[in-house]
Parts: C-alpha cells; structure tokens; sequence
C-alpha cells in the first residue's frame, strides 16, 4: 500500500497542532508529499518528520481538518466511536425523550470530533451536512451506521442538504428510507413545518432553542418585533408565552408565508401576528410601531474576519435602529451567528449602538447556542454564536 499524502509543517508552526486545534492552515504547511486530492486522507508531520496528526486534505485556507491526534486508525470503526459518543451526549441530556422537543442537533463538527459534518434530528429525520469534501465522501457509510445506531429512536429518513456548504457541486436529498419532503417537528410545544429542500441550514435555526425557551418567558403581554424572523421560531415562542401581539419582518416571501402557516397550525387564524415580507433597514425607516420586546437574529454579517469591520456596522446600525424604536423599560434580544465576531467585538458593538441612540442600556445575560451545541476546549472558534439581552431605557 502507498503512504498517505503528508503535509511537513514549518519549523515553529507545530503549537496549534500539539494543543490539537483541529484547524491546519496552509500558511503553516511548508511542503506537500504526494499529491492528495480535496477529500483524501493526509498525515501531518512536523518538520523533523514526526508524525502529529492526520486529517481530510482541501486546498483552502484551512488546508486539514484533524480527525486524530492519536495515530488511531480512522476506518469504520473509528467513526462508529465518534458517531456513538455524539449520540450518547445527547442522551444523556434526554433529547429522544423530550415530548415538547423533538429537534435537536445530534453531530456538532468539531464539538463532537467530528470536523466538518454536522447533523441534526428532526423527529425521526436524521439531516446531514457537510462542510469539507472528505467528509462528504463518507455519507454512505454514516448512513448505515446512523440508521442502524438509531434504529431504537425510531429514525425514518436521512437527507443529504450539503448542496449550501461544499465548494464542489452536491445535489440535497434523500440518500435513506422515506421521502419526506416536509416534516412537522415540535420545539417547546409549538409546532412547525420544515421544509428540508428550502430550509436554511439544514432546515431550521436549532441552536436558537433555549434562547426562544426564554422569548417565552419574557413576552407576557408585550408588543414584540421579531426581525429577520425566519419561519416564525421566536414569533412562535413569543406567542406561547403570551404576547399581546406579534410582527414578524422577514425579506423573504416565502420564509413569512411558512411563519404565517406555522402560526395559524399553533394559535388559529386569528392570532395576533402579522407577517410583513421586508428589508429590516427599510422596515426600520418606514414604519414607527414601538414594541416591547424585540428579537434581532440576523444572518451572519461578517463572513470572515476580511469583512469584520464592514459585518460589525452592520451589526451597529440594526441594533441602533431597534433601540431607537424600542419601548422605555423594553427588552433587546440581539445576536451574532459570525464566527469572526467575538464576544468583546458584540459587545462593543451594542456599545457604540447605544451611545448612538442616546438610551440607557443594561446588559442582563449573554446569550450563547443552545446545550446539544457543544465546543471542543480545543476549539474556540465554535463558539460561533453571541448573544446579548439587553434592558433599554
């Protein structure tokens, strides 16, 4: 047998690797032996030519997405740990047991040692996603093992949606069991549809769960704006909790038309919601409603840290509107989804958009992702999501 593909790194560029971040950039490489192709399996050696970790090669900025530090064989059995041990997390929360729950995230990429897949239950549909070829490549084997590790959960389907994430062309759909183009899930009790097809991310916003647990708690008889709604999660929360009344703003016709279904499955056709298809900026400008509560869950603004700047005057200008708009004695829910903007950049940010605004602003709780959303130590960059709760006067 041929020897893996290796990648010698550069002289004083081995610390990242000996503290086992997953992440290998090229600019830490300083040659390739062989020639891998995106996808392959590599061996990483230092420049000595000792062994540190082998990984799935792509020719990116992150050049290798460590799988082991171990020098353990990474064959079927590998990922069968990997995949059970995931599984077993989750379980131990109780989330296959939960009657008010049925989605949740079952495989975090690196939070889970398993760089570059994720994957997420939706009541008995198993949706994977991959963000590296190499991974990719081994869905037929995840299928087995996932349909035969979950067998007991009552799993019916897997859908392949990586069509979003990978540079080389892939097709979503089902690649096990039943078609199910749409399927109903229940978080806290409400119900939605997911489309698996249309849905962004891999159908819906899971790591938002506890965040919206807490909408609920917070929305007893409040006017509450939720922006960037998506197809109604919060909306959906809000109204459970008690919520006088409820505007969703979204761009997208067909994510409102999906909150508007959504809403009337739970609360009928008279709740007090109104869905408006708009540009948040622009809504912001046109109309002056004053709410209580108001949620900004925008998409991400700063792609990479190349754009960070320009992400974060995204950030400042949205939340400076909403302050502007909000209720004195109201409540600001505002997030980040950016991996390139951390913790003390947000809340910077929501500074400077106070100062802005002329209001008197309390920070009341940070807002991370949700508990089936774990962060490798090793790893600090998954903590991707940043969220503040903010008190305006």
């Amino acid at each position: 047998m041929n020897p893996r593909p290796r990648l010698i790194v550069a002289r004083g560029k081995e610390k990242a690797i000996q503290r086992r971040h997953p992440w290998i950039f090229s600019g830490a490489v300083r040659r390739i032996e062989g020639t891998p192709q995106n996808g392959d399996l590599v061996d990483v050696a230092d420049s000595e030519g000792h062994w540190m970790a082998c990984g799935h090669y792509q020719p990116d900025t992150i050049i290798c997405k460590v799988l082991s530090f171990d020098n353990a064989e990474v064959d079927e059995a590998f990922f069968r740990r990997r995949i059970e041990s995931a599984i077993a997390y989750r379980r131990r929360l109780g989330f296959f047991r939960r009657p008010d729950t049925n989605v949740f995230r079952l495989v975090n990429g690196e939070g889970d040692f398993l760089p570059g897949l994720i994957c997420d239950w939706y009541g008995g549909v198993l949706v994977m996603q991959a963000h590296s070829i190499g991974m990719h490549r081994l869905f037929p084997l995840f299928a087995t093992l996932f349909s035969t590790l979950l067998d007991g959960d009552g799993i019916v389907s897997i859908f392949d949606k990586s069509s979003a994430t990978l540079a080389e062309g892939s097709a979503d759909g089902f690649v096990w069991g039943a078609e199910l183009p749409e399927q109903e899930i229940v978080e806290h009790g409400n119900r939605m549809v997911i489309n698996f097809f249309e849905g962004q991310k891999t159908g819906f916003f899971v790591d938002q769960r506890e965040n919206r647990g807490l909408v609920a708690e917070l929305a007893r008889g409040c006017r509450v704006l939720n922006c960037f709604g998506y197809t109604g999660g919060f909306t959906l929360a809000a109204l459970r909790g008690g919520a006088e009344y409820v505007e969703t703003v979204d761009i997208s016709k067909k994510a409102i038309e999906l909150c508007n279904r959504n809403v009337e499955l739970n609360f009928g056709t008279e709740a007090p919601h109104r869905g408006v298809v708009a540009d948040v900026l622009r809504y912001f400008d046109t109309d002056d409603s004053q709410f209580d509560l108001i949620i900004l869950d925008p998409p991400a603004f700063a792609k990479n840290h190349r754009s960070l700047q320009q992400g974060l005057r995204g950030y400042r200008n949205i939340n400076q509107k909403a302050m502007e708009r909000i209720k004195s004695g109201g409540l600001l829910l505002t997030f980040s989804c950016s991996q390139a903007v951390g913790r003390d950049d947000f809340q910077t940010m929501a500074f400077t958009a106070a100062a802005t605004a002329h209001r008197e602003v309390r920070i009341v709780r940070q807002l991370p992702h949700a508990i089936d959303h774990p962060v490798s130590i090793y790893h600090p960059e998954g903590e991707y999501l940043k969220g503040l709760l903010l008190h305006i006067e």
